[in-house]
């Protein structure tokens, strides 16, 4: 088997991770308080959730696997493959649940798998560099660093649908610029803990991961799922592409005619992500109104049968 045929299994393996992490740690945002926190706060009361420490076990496996498969394989390879999450999460949390997958997401669901693998068949991405310049690197914080502080502060002047985009650009940029900084902290490890240890990629890796989970916490509480969870699943791959792309010198195969088909991929993977994972926050966000406030859901007679015996 190829190197690039593990990248690939191994890049599934942690989407299914991610799968199982996300469901359980959404529910866990969504009920473990009633209360306006912060996002540290937030925070410190998931760390206290024995549910929340089952879904970071699988973002912990998630990390673990997304590693093997950047040693093989390139970012954007990795990361494009980080959205099969959604597809591996519609049967998880319809299961949890003891929900029907409508015929709706099933048709998105394939919709999305025949549009990645045209962009991976066809893009062909080739592995670069596993560390960036320090000049380049210099130029993303430039730019990254304003426009993620700004939307770290952006969520503190706007609430609702407004704060949950900007939180999860943060956390799917963060979680991308952790999956760059992967391929270097693999190549540094190879160098001894002396040499991780006195590389800055190493203490920025942690920040990113730290940065990532704490923001996709506090996206999951600001506003609906339905404007969180598209977000942070679709910056993450093209945040990351375009990062693996101008740090690591990856290529995609852009030549000829078969420019325009992966086109056509990128923007239907777009697309498709989108409708998929609001179809999904949506069950999400009833399942648990339905959990909160379980006599607004059931037929008025039984309601008034039940006043009537008390």
């Amino acid at each position: 088997m190829a190197k690039a045929d593990i990248a690939v299994v191994l890049a599934l393996l942690a989407a299914l991770a991610s799968a199982l992490g996300n469901v359980v740690r959404q529910r866990s945002a969504q009920e473990i308080t009633d209360k306006e926190v912060g996002h540290l706060e937030l925070f410190k009361m998931s760390v206290r959730d024995a549910k929340w420490w089952l879904g970071a076990l699988g973002a912990i496996a998630n990390y673990v696997l997304q590693a093997g498969a950047l040693v093989l394989g390139s970012v954007v390879l990795v990361t494009a493959l980080q959205v099969t999450a959604l597809l591996f999460a519609l049967p998880i949390y319809a299961y949890m649940t003891r929900r029907r997958v409508t015929r709706w997401e099933w048709t998105w669901a394939v919709l999305l798998a025949l549009a990645l693998a045209v962009v991976v068949t066809v893009g062909d991405p080739d592995a670069g560099a596993s560390r960036g310049s320090l000049g380049t690197w210099m130029v993303v914080a430039a730019v990254m660093g304003p426009a993620l502080l700004f939307c770290v502060l952006g969520a503190r002047f706007w609430s609702g649908t407004v704060a949950a985009v900007l939180l999860a650009v943060v956390a799917g940029s963060s979680l991308a610029l952790f999956a760059v900084l992967t391929k270097a902290v693999v190549e540094l490890v190879r160098g001894g803990v002396g040499a991780l240890l006195t590389a800055p990629e190493f203490y920025v890796w942690i920040a990113a991961a730290l940065a990532g989970m704490i923001f996709q916490q506090s996206s999951f509480r600001a506003g609906s799922l339905t404007a969180s969870l598209p977000t942070s699943v679709v910056a993450k791959p093209l945040v990351g592409s375009i990062l693996g792309i101008a740090v690591l010198g990856e290529t995609l195969n852009t030549e000829g005619p078969m420019k325009f088909v992966l086109i056509a991929g990128v923007v239907l993977v777009v697309v498709a992500t989108v409708a998929l994972a609001r179809g999904e926050a949506e069950t999400i966000s009833t399942t648990n109104d339905q959990r909160a406030h379980p006599l607004e859901q059931q037929p008025a007679d039984c309601v008034q049968a039940r006043g009537q015996s008390a």
